[in-house]
């Protein structure tokens, strides 16, 4: 479901990736969503501004953790 708003706004919002992006950043943060279930197109913007908030690393895997 939550796919499917982002997809929505994303196609329906000028700018709505970056606030799609932001949201999704946001939802890793709280522990809401995992980086891996993050859309792949908006992995890149969201990984960016983790990486600018000094939180790059919750877009490791437990792969590269390990």
């Amino acid at each position: 479901m939550i796919m499917q708003l982002a997809s929505w706004l994303m196609s329906k919002v000028e700018g709505g990736e970056g606030m799609m992006a932001m949201f999704f950043a946001q939802r890793v943060i709280l522990g809401k969503t995992k980086y891996t279930d993050v859309p792949a197109t908006l992995q890149p913007a969201v990984k960016e501004l983790l990486e600018e908030s000094g939180l790059g690393y919750l877009t490791e895997t437990t792969e590269t953790q390990a």
